[in-house]
């Protein structure tokens, strides 16, 4: 739908966050007239979040700007099930000690986006193990377990394509959605949180929170979802030949994270711009406008907005700056991946590695194999090639757009 009258959902249509809505009326004559409380959920199964991640925290930094309340929902307790939506196997379980490390470092980033506080629009995290953890479990299949159907929930995506492939999915992993609905439940129980957010995967949990809202507590709640994001290659957004893209940074450079909105594909930079960054919609449509060369001066907006976002101003400019030497002059910056070799010398594989430009020896030789790898200005293609650090630092390349440094190290 569109003429939506409150500032959330024309923040959010105008700037391409918006795919699903269960009641996109009632929610936007709500947001209109009052703050409104809403949520979204991450689990807590790596110390950072990726970006992958990013949409659905930038969904929450939109709620705050136009007024509204930020509920952000740890998975402290439903990390230890496992979401199986778009997954093929089940994932490893976390200890209780692990999660709450990963919810430690996974603040961090959230601090960046969102202003906490105690304030009406106050971003507030809250942990799903607060309730889950003290869940009776025949109590709870009496009470909230008798609102799903076996029938309803083998018809989501989640559980059906895990079936159709013959791939196992556990009893604990198909309690996800219960819980995930009960986490809507309680949250506008305790917190008066009116609306859940999420990509478009999760809309089948969502609707069933919305549902079980109503039907325990007579409660009506919204939900909204994002658009899956693909790059307009095809591939899934967040993705690289080296792994994920993550948003802390010690889990990847200031300098990759840049280098990785830098490197974005021209027909990508205006909806990323939208997306990801506070720019203005006029000023965005003139910098998508742009072609040819003039195209790459709009996506070092993009690294230095969505980087700045991210990391801090200091850590874009300097990425930026990096880049700069790095591409204009072939010097070597600060701010690019280094490793510390110990002994003096290096095969150019385990260095390729080791700076996180492949991600196992088999990638690293293809790479050499196929004339990707440099060591200064030279070309390798001798995959037992041997670096030796007698003047470090050295630069080694990966393609035109990845480099760094080895130091000697002890």
């Amino acid at each position: 739908m569109t003429g939506f009258t409150s500032d959330l959902l024309r923040l959010l249509s105008s700037r391409g966050h918006i795919h699903q809505l269960t009641d996109g009326h009632a929610l936007d004559a709500l947001a209109a007239r009052q703050i409104v409380p809403g949520y979204g959920g991450f689990d807590a199964t790596a110390p950072s979040l990726h970006v992958g991640n990013l949409m659905l925290i930038m969904l929450l930094r939109r709620m705050q700007q136009t007024g509204h309340k930020p509920i952000v929902l740890m998975g402290g307790g439903t990390t230890k099930v496992g979401d199986p939506s778009g997954k093929d196997e089940s994932r490893k379980l976390l200890d209780d000690a692990a999660i709450d490390a990963n919810i430690a470092s996974i603040r961090t980033v959230f601090e960046r986006f969102l202003t906490f506080g105690d304030g009406p629009t106050d971003a507030v995290l809250v942990n799903n193990a607060d309730w889950l953890d003290a869940i009776h479990y025949i109590p709870f299949l009496r009470d909230v377990g008798r609102h799903f159907t076996i029938n309803r929930m083998l018809a989501f995506d989640s559980v059906k394509l895990r079936l159709d492939r013959e791939q196992p999915l556990t009893f604990l992993e198909f309690n996800y959605m219960i819980l995930q609905a009960y986490d809507f439940l309680e949250l506008s129980r305790r917190a008066n949180c009116r609306m859940q957010l999420g990509g478009s995967d999760q809309w089948g949990n969502i609707v069933n929170g919305v549902e079980l809202a109503r039907r325990v507590d007579g409660t009506e709640v919204f939900g909204l979802t994002t658009p899956l994001i693909t790059t307009a290659d095809g591939a899934k957004m967040g993705k690289t030949a080296s792994g994920a893209v993550w948003l802390n940074e010690n889990q990847l450079s200031n300098y990759d994270y840049w280098q990785f909105w830098r490197n974005a594909d021209d027909r990508d930079v205006g909806r990323f711009l939208r997306l990801f960054t506070d720019i203005s919609l006029d000023e965005i449509a003139r910098l998508e406008a742009l072609e040819g060369a003039e195209i790459n001066a709009a996506k070092v907006i993009l690294a230095n907005a969505a980087t700045a976002l991210c990391r801090g101003e200091a850590a874009a400019t300097d990425a930026a700056e990096t880049a700069r030497r790095t591409f204009e002059h072939g010097g070597s910056g600060e701010a690019l991946p280094t490793h510390a070799v110990p002994g003096g010398q290096i095969t150019l594989v385990d260095a390729l590695v080791a700076l996180g430009f492949a991600s196992s020896k088999g990638d690293a030789r293809r790479l050499i194999k196929g004339g990707g790898a440099r060591v200064g200005p030279g070309k390798i293609t001798d995959e037992a090639y041997v670096i030796a650090l007698e003047s470090a630092p050295i630069r080694v390349s990966a393609g035109k757009k990845h480099h760094g440094v080895l130091t000697s190290g002890q």
